[in-house]
């Protein structure tokens, strides 16, 4: 069911008064990333290349627990990275 112009206008003005109270909100909002995707991206991208490195390090050395070892960081780096997107984009 579509908004009434009345709703539609009161949105907007509900719209810029948040926009006018806390921009950061605002930008973080309209974007439609929530605020702590961008830092989990980056710890799971950073684990799973340091437990690629680990475990080429532990197969290098021959170490099985090292190799052990890097790959439980790559499968806890991979299961950090948010991989499904936000609903409705």
């Amino acid at each position: 069911m579509p908004l009434s112009d009345y709703e539609r206008k009161r949105l907007q003005e509900l719209e810029m008064d948040l926009a006018a109270e806390d921009p950061v909100l605002a930008r973080e909002l309209a974007s439609g990333t929530p605020p702590g995707r961008r830092l989990r991206r980056i710890a799971g991208v950073s684990l799973a290349l340091a437990g690629t490195g680990l475990l080429i390090l532990g197969v290098a050395v021959q170490l099985p627990a090292l190799g052990v070892l890097g790959f439980l960081m790559m499968c806890g780096g991979a299961s950090g990275y948010p991989w499904r997107r936000a609903a409705g984009s």
